[in-house]
């Protein structure tokens, strides 16, 4: 049995630990207790309201982000933006059921998009914030196969292309610290991640996104 490198268990262990965040979804009494008490705080003060839900889920919504943006920078990127939208907008005075619920839905809806963006750099990227994002049932399960297709076509890379891209994607490195990790040049790590999104791009936009 081959044996994983310290950087896949680590990114298994960071999607083990988003989907225990998804899970919680489902545990509907703790979160009825938890959206009540966060309606009484938003109530007295929205602001403390908006800084309780950024401390207290902002590490599970860039987990949840990576599964399909895969990459650290561009999750925090999207969380930062959305929990920005969502005090600026005052998105949270709209929201009748569950802020939670919201955020997450907010994640994927940009998290989409960024792909989108990503497979096709022609386009320009406006994300619409005048919007509130509304999934429904076939979209979560859209989101839920495409994480899939990029954990697949991820490990199915060279191992040195893969570990290139995990070391720069998910852990947010440098094209020269994993030059000197891998110990090889900044134009090879150059050459193995353009190859890695050459492969994604090629992949998803053939089943995902035909049209583009």
């Amino acid at each position: 049995m081959e044996k994983l490198s310290k950087l896949e268990v680590k990114d298994k262990e960071s999607r083990l630990s988003a989907l225990r965040a998804d899970s919680e979804l489902f545990a509907e009494p703790k979160l009825i207790s938890d959206e009540v008490f966060l309606q009484r705080i938003f109530a007295q003060d929205a602001r403390k309201g908006c800084e309780l839900l950024f401390k207290r889920y902002y590490n599970n919504l860039c987990n949840h982000a990576m599964r399909f943006v895969y990459s650290k920078e561009a999750a925090e990127d999207i969380v930062n933006e959305v929990f920005a939208n969502f005090w600026q907008q005052q998105v949270f005075e709209k929201i009748n059921n569950s802020y939670r619920a919201y955020l997450y839905q907010a994640v994927r809806y940009r998290s989409y998009n960024y792909i989108k963006y990503e497979l096709n750099q022609t386009e320009s990227f406006e994300p619409d914030y005048t919007t509130t994002p509304v999934l429904q049932a076939d979209d979560i399960l859209h989101y839920t196969e495409l994480c899939q297709k990029l954990d697949r076509v991820i490990q199915e890379l060279p191992p040195q292309c893969r570990r290139a891209f995990q070391l720069n994607r998910l852990e947010g490195k440098k094209y020269a610290q994993v030059a000197e990790e891998l110990n090889i040049t900044v134009s090879a790590v150059e050459r193995l991640i353009s190859r890695a999104l050459s492969k994604l791009r090629n992949e998803l936009k053939e089943e995902w996104m035909p049209g583009l």
